[in-house]
């Protein structure tokens, strides 16, 4: 009996939520009779400016401030020194936190190093598609100046552009206040993964909002034609789900299009980064398959005053589990937080165990080319190093993804751990042949020893990072001011923190 009432309250609660949710009205405005009309927060294009929506919703504004309390800087290369070695080469070596609030998204994708330190418009490492999971204001210049305009040219490109961090915008549309996907990009890749756009439910779409960042993707370089004959490249986000979700179906994509994110500076492997393959993950994971939609694990029902709302304050359900777990889940709190514990510790194992399986690889790979071996010798490795990497890093880019299906991160990170052990009997082999007996790979147990075997120079990054940002960052900002795009009493209450200067 008692498990079917948790049932009922569970079906009770997700279809409120998704009421809530899909409802565009002010806090309080859907109960009140006669309200017929939704507020219009822009007739035309896109409002990317969140406090303005705040004027209409404001309790859920106020909520989506909270991601704001997400500040701490956690440096993930300092917790686990063999991502340096891991990434060597690719700019994650330098740079990589867990993720703050979305009150935090345009903040860090300036301050990190991973992109560098522009002085203009046309300089720096990267292209304009990095902003593209940041900020409603990408959606904004994709309707004003066109998708393809967009995907062309430097990061820095934008810089006075991209100002309001993920929001109200990147989900909503600002004329009717539904759910709408605002990434022109997911509705090609749910359509080359079979799915049709037109019929996506409501439900689906408490997910798929999510989904347009909280994905693996990459950037698709073509060469493209404007009106006047002139010839530009363009780097297009694209979803690699032409043959699934799975890490093999989309490892496979990349392989049969001879497709590398970047050669490894140590092992000269070609290499795959994933993104955060949330979503990829979650639809197969046991919540998915339920029926259970992103929203109401990190968005549940809120009540202030007597009015319930859709809690925009997004974050781990763990933050949360009263309102969150427990909907569903017959366990005491302290219970439930046990046996995830216990959970989460065996598949940090794992993974540490397939993480320096990986770097011992490359760094035995890197002796392997030092001592003289030849490309035959070392095609096959390379590849099981490129293939055991790419399943670690898709099965744990998201982070969460061993809470959305940890039966599908931990054989990923067992397959991972497989190849990264082959690779290296392989390597012992092909070192025996060139002389070399016994190698012991040098130490990478802290962040500085791991980035120094990457070869990277954190003082130069350091100081040209703020150079960067005492300069060009200051112009972006009172050019964002002076057009109206920016309102600076919106970043209220932000702190500048980073891995380099807390």
């Amino acid at each position: 009996m008692k498990k079917s009432w948790m049932l009922l309250h569970c079906s009770l609660a997700t279809i409120a939520a998704l009421a809530l949710l899909t409802s565009p009205y002010p806090a309080g405005a859907a109960g009140q009779k006669g309200e017929e009309k939704r507020p219009v927060i822009k007739e035309d294009g896109v409002e990317s400016k969140n406090e303005v929506w705040g004027k209409h919703y404001p309790r859920q504004y106020a909520s989506w401030k909270e991601t704001g309390k997400s500040e701490k800087i956690d440096d993930m290369l300092k917790k686990k020194p063999q991502l340096p070695i891991l990434w060597a080469g690719y700019p994650f070596s330098k740079d990589y936190n867990a993720p703050r609030g979305h009150f935090y998204a345009v903040q860090d994708v300036v301050n990190t190093l991973r992109t560098g330190a522009p002085v203009s418009p046309i300089t720096g490492p990267l292209p304009t598609a990095c902003w593209s999971c940041k900020s409603p204001d990408v959606p904004r210049l994709m309707k004003e100046v066109g998708e393809k305009e967009y995907f062309t040219g430097k990061w820095a490109k934008y810089g006075s552009e991209v100002v309001n961090p993920i929001g109200c915008a990147d989900c909503h549309d600002s004329k009717t206040g539904d759910l709408a996907l605002s990434r022109p990009y997911l509705k090609r890749g749910l359509a080359a993964s079979g799915v049709d756009v037109a019929k996506v439910s409501k439900s689906d779409m408490r997910s798929l909002v999510c989904a347009q960042c909280h994905v693996e993707y990459y950037f698709k370089k073509t060469e493209e034609t404007d009106a006047k004959g002139g010839k530009k490249a363009t780097m297009t986000v694209t979803f690699p789900w032409d043959k699934g979700f799975k890490g093999e179906d989309v490892e496979a994509y990349y392989d049969a299009m001879n497709f590398s994110d970047w050669t490894h500076a140590i092992s000269k492997a070609p290499m795959l980064k994933a993104q955060h393959p949330d979503y990829e993950l979650f639809v197969s994971g046991t919540h998915g398959r339920r029926g259970v939609s992103c929203a109401d694990c990190h968005m549940p029902s809120r009540t202030e005053g007597g009015v319930t709302f859709t809690d925009h304050h997004i974050a781990s359900p763990l933050d949360n589990i009263a309102n969150t777990c427990l909907n569903c889940h017959d366990q005491s709190e302290e219970e439930f937080r046990s046996h995830l514990a216990v959970k989460l510790e065996r598949k940090e194992e794992l993974m540490e165990l397939a993480m320096n399986g990986l770097a011992r690889a490359h760094l035995e790979a890197g002796k392997a080319w030092e001592a003289g071996a030849t490309e035959e010798e070392m095609k096959d490795i390379l590849q099981d190093i490129r293939h055991g990497q790419w399943r670690w890093d898709y099965s744990i880019a998201g982070h969460g993804s061993y809470f959305h299906n940890p039966e599908e991160t931990l054989r990923l990170i067992a397959q991972a751990n497989d190849l990264a052990q082959q690779a290296r009997v392989k390597l012992a082999a092909v070192l025996a042949r060139h002389g070399v007996i016994g190698y012991q790979v040098p130490d990478f147990s802290t962040k500085e020893k791991a980035q120094a075997l990457a070869g990277i120079d954190m003082a130069k990054e350091v100081s040209e990072k703020l150079a960067f940002k005492a300069a060009l960052v200051q112009e972006w900002n009172k050019e964002a001011v002076a057009k109206g795009r920016l309102n600076m009493e919106s970043r209220q209450g932000m702190s500048d923190r980073s891995s380099y200067s807390k």
